[in-house]
């Protein structure tokens, strides 16, 4: 599962690379502010996913034991 978590890191690291250098092109890519697209982006991608569930998976019945 380790290897799972780490790859969804690492793709979501690309997605917001590529989101943050679209971000400084669209600006006129000025020089000094990286951080400022990279922050940018990476709120723009974290709200656009689905949110991260812990404990038992929404929506599941629990099983009667009667």
């Amino acid at each position: 599962m380790g290897d799972e978590m780490e790859h969804e890191q690492a793709s979501q690291e690309e997605q917001i690379r590529t989101r943050a250098y679209y971000l400084w092109e669209q600006a006129g890519e000025p020089k000094g502010t990286p951080d400022e697209y990279w922050e940018q982006a990476r709120a723009e991608i974290e709200s656009e996913a689905p949110p991260v569930e812990s404990g038992p998976v929404a929506g599941a019945s629990t099983v009667s034991t009667e």
